[in-house]
């Protein structure tokens, strides 16, 4: 008959193991999830609100270069994955807010605007009058963002995680 504290160390073993391999799966599934938030332009099945002004059909709902979209990282402290993003504007993305218009950015957006139209020598696009309807907007206003979120919870992410630990349990401690 095996010793109590063999059991006990084959146990803790079992336990490390199974929560190394969960933490490992969840992350890369809910990561995978929340990268293809991106391609559906919802949260898992909550569509994001549109534009005001859609003036690039062509590119997806917060994808301009990309940058927030890779920015999203991944981290295992202990007993639980963290994702997050070090953007300063990814947190009024996805949860939405307000922005008081500020001189600097005023100045900012003219200097996208000059950019955009060669100085002033070409035909304004869209972007460049986007850029201009902000340089006109007045300091002190506010911009409402809409809340258009991409990583949280969600009914998904914990049905997910359901899935992973049932499978995961049945791998390690069934065999």
């Amino acid at each position: 008959m095996p010793k109590k504290s063999d059991i006990t160390k084959e146990l803790e073993q079992k336990m490390e193991r199974f929560i190394s391999l969960t933490l490992k799966d969840i992350g890369t599934e809910i990561g995978g999830e929340f990268d293809r938030n991106f391609e559906r332009e919802a949260f898992f099945n909550e569509r994001w609100a549109r534009r005001k002004y859609n003036d690039d059909e062509s590119r997806g709902l917060l994808i301009r270069t990309g940058g927030l979209r890779r920015s999203i990282k991944m981290e295992t402290t202990g007993h639980s994955v963290i994702f997050s993003s070090d953007l300063p504007y990814a947190a009024i993305h996805n949860e939405g807010g307000t922005i008081t218009v500020t001189r600097k950015m005023k100045r900012y957006f003219w200097y996208l605007y000059r950019q955009l139209t060669d100085n002033y020598q070409r035909k304004p696009t869209e972007e460049a009058l986007f850029c201009k309807r902000m340089a006109l907007k007045r300091a002190g206003s506010r911009i409402v963002m809409p809340c258009r979120r991409f990583i949280g919870m969600h009914p998904e992410v914990e049905r997910i995680i359901r899935e992973i630990v049932e499978e995961n349990s049945k791998k390690i401690f069934q065999t």
